[in-house]
């Protein structure tokens, strides 16, 4: 019997999904993604060809990172809807030892997006900027740095059905109390926007792509997640505990920490060079 796609099973699948407490962020990507597929399939009986097919556009339109991430949306939607035998495998891919130099942001770079921030008078940015880095939090975590969190030096993470710690301790505690005071909030997110609601990853972003302008950093490093995988190459050379490291950052294997402390080529060329192993 051929089977088609209703929009009833994308909007029951979305209710799945709530019922298996994904992420908010989760959801909206799985749904963009099932959509996409949904496009390419219209008007066609769901088939291992089809795809096939799609697999093989997606990899005519996007890296291969990208193809395997829809890949995986739309092989979970398949299974949900009883067309088990039509999911595709991923692309195959070797591990990435090296990253390029162009898509690492250094310590010297981050200090010079928060003191652009701090001298154009985003004061709010600045401290954003601090948090994320200081704490190797997620953007779409931000909302839990609330006045109550920063007072007690600990902001509780509730995401994926996962619960973790993160510490806000020091200078960063210190400033954020007095950014609190200073604005007068007494419970809740301190970073928010005009209306009050919680800033968000494009609020963010677009920020961020600013103040590439005044600090001189290529663009194309600077997006929120960036902060995240400094923090965690920071953390990786003075601890040198991958493990920690992994429970830090909330991830379920240390595969995907590794992925985090991938160097730069140039980076480890030098190391080799100071071996002096050819003379």
């Amino acid at each position: 019997m051929k089977k088609y796609i209703r929009k009833a099973d994308i909007a029951t699948y979305r209710s799945y999904l709530i019922s298996e407490e994904k992420s908010t962020a989760t959801i909206e990507k799985y749904m963009r993604d099932i959509m996409k597929f949904c496009k390419f399939a219209a008007g066609h009986a769901i088939t291992k060809e089809l795809t096939i097919a799609y697999k093989a556009l997606l990899s005519t339109e996007h890296l291969t990172a990208s193809v395997n991430s829809m890949l995986v949306a739309t092989n979970g939607f398949l299974l949900f809807v009883g067309c088990a035998d039509c999911r595709v495998k991923l692309v195959k891919t070797q591990k990435k030892m090296f990253c390029k130099n162009d898509q690492e942001l250094t310590k010297e770079e981050y200090l010079r997006l928060v003191n652009a921030a701090e001298k154009h008078g985003n004061e709010r940015m600045s401290l954003i900027l601090k948090t994320l880095c200081g704490t190797g939090m997620r953007v779409s975590e931000l909302s839990y740095i609330t006045a109550e969190a920063v007072y007690a030096g600990r902001a509780e993470l509730c995401l994926k059905g996962k619960t973790r710690s993160v510490f806000i301790t020091g200078s960063l505690k210190k400033q954020l109390i007095r950014y609190i005071k200073k604005k007068n909030i007494r419970f809740g997110a301190i970073f928010v926007t005009k209306g009050g609601k919680p800033v968000n990853r494009s609020n963010i972003w677009r920020t961020m792509k600013m103040l590439c302008v005044y600090a001189k950093v290529n663009k194309k490093k600077v997006f929120p997640h960036n902060l995240r995988h400094l923090f965690a190459r920071t953390f990786y050379r003075v601890r040198k505990d991958i493990a920690k490291l992994a429970d830090i950052l909330g991830h379920s294997s240390v595969e995907t920490t590794r992925i985090y402390l991938v160097e730069a080529g140039e980076d480890h060329a030098r190391i080799v060079a100071r071996m002096g192993l050819v003379v």
